[in-house]
């Protein structure tokens, strides 16, 4: 028989903590029933618990989800964060540099050969105000979709419909007219994209969805009426993030990742080819 190396109690060893073995203590663990000095006590409903036994419980619990299956995380919306302090840095970086936005700004004419385009536009932006709208409609609507979908669906939500949005432009440009050669920058497709995925995502819910069709319909009226809108983003990114959010929000339980991978390579891969067929009939 061997002694503890913890101490017994009533024993000639006094009992010492096994995370720091110079701290003597007579409190133990309900769990484990390992001596625990102050700084590794952990209340309990009765007596105390170590920090390792608090820790393998606490791993041992499943995830808390959301009702679309997203795991909770506390704290702020990192990437709808860093979304916005990525258009910000690039607003900066413009004014700055006032070529820098040549190689990125979307072009009809420029995509084929230059398909990064359909992608950069969206985090470049003609002018403060513009920059403001899509930011703040960015901040507000991310700010509650992406705890409900997760951080990586929320991610993909928005790139992807920002693809639709400069897949939208090519779709309705024509080689012999001046939007084939005109510049399109700005997140509205991406923004227009979160709209469609909220207002879906509320209607799964059983939730009212006046506010959000009424929010659509005015940014839609207002793409044509304010002249140098690109409209045509408008409806790509909506028609994008409607599609894409379907996968997410009506998703069975079981099988809500691999539809949600699925669906975003899909309508990636749907987008690209009827770029490519613009392009091949142009």
């Amino acid at each position: 028989m061997t002694a503890s190396p913890y101490g017994q109690a009533g024993g000639a060893q006094p009992p010492v903590c096994p995370r720091h073995p110079d701290r003597v203590s007579y409190v133990r663990c309900q769990r484990c029933d390992r001596p625990v000095c102050p700084e590794c006590q952990r209340p309990a409903a009765v007596g105390v618990q170590c920090v390792d036994c608090v820790a393998r419980a606490q791993a041992a619990m499943p995830a808390r989800r959301t009702v679309f299956g997203a795991k909770v995380h506390s704290g702020r919306p990192v990437v709808t964060m860093t979304f916005v302090a990525l258009c910000v840095l690039a607003y900066a970086a413009q004014r700055v540099f006032p070529g820098l936005s040549t190689p990125a700004y979307f072009m009809p004419a420029l995509g084929e050969l230059e398909p990064h385009r359909f992608l950069t536009a969206a985090f470049l932006h003609g002018g403060f105000l513009h920059l403001a709208v899509n930011m703040y409609a960015l901040w507000i609507v991310g700010s509650v979709l992406e705890p409900a979908l997760g951080r990586w669906r929320f991610a993909a939500l928005f790139l992807v419909s920002a693809l639709g949005g400069s897949v939208g432009v090519l779709l309705f440009a024509s080689p012999f007219e001046h939007d084939w050669v005109t510049p399109v920058v700005g997140a509205s497709g991406a923004v227009f994209g979160l709209f469609g995925a909220i207002g879906l995502a509320l209607r799964r819910l059983g939730r009212d969805t006046t506010q959000i069709v009424v929010l659509i319909a005015i940014n839609a009226v207002l793409g044509f009426v304010i002249p140098n809108v690109a409209w045509q983003a408008h409806v790509g990114g909506l028609l994008t993030g409607l599609l894409l959010s379907a996968a997410y929000v009506y998703a069975p339980r079981d099988r809500r990742t691999a539809v949600s991978v699925v669906a975003t390579v899909g309508v990636t891969v749907l987008l690209v080819v009827l770029a490519a067929a613009k392009y091949a009939i142009s």
